[in-house]
């Protein structure tokens, strides 16, 4: 039972910090490519400032998925024969 509590712990904290490592990598590389097409065409600035935070809050999402899966995975386990 503790091995199995165990390995679910750590497999909690591997779904949040990939996720975590995943988002915060995928935001930084969109960021830079609005910042050079919006140095290069800034008249299209504001249309790809809203693409971009729509994405943005798409790659937040998946995160948040993942943080969810990882807290029913901790509170309530469905592995744990009771």
């Amino acid at each position: 039972m503790e091995n199995v509590l165990g390995l679910v712990a750590l497999a909690c904290g591997l779904i949040v910090a990939l996720g975590a490592v995943g988002a915060s990598i995928g935001i930084a590389i969109m960021g830079g490519k609005y910042l050079e097409s919006s140095a290069r065409q800034p008249e299209l600035m504001n249309d790809l400032q809203t693409k971009m935070f729509i994405l943005a809050g798409l790659i937040d999402a998946a995160f948040l998925i993942g943080v969810a899966v990882a807290l029913l995975f901790a509170f309530a386990n469905p592995f744990v024969i009771a």
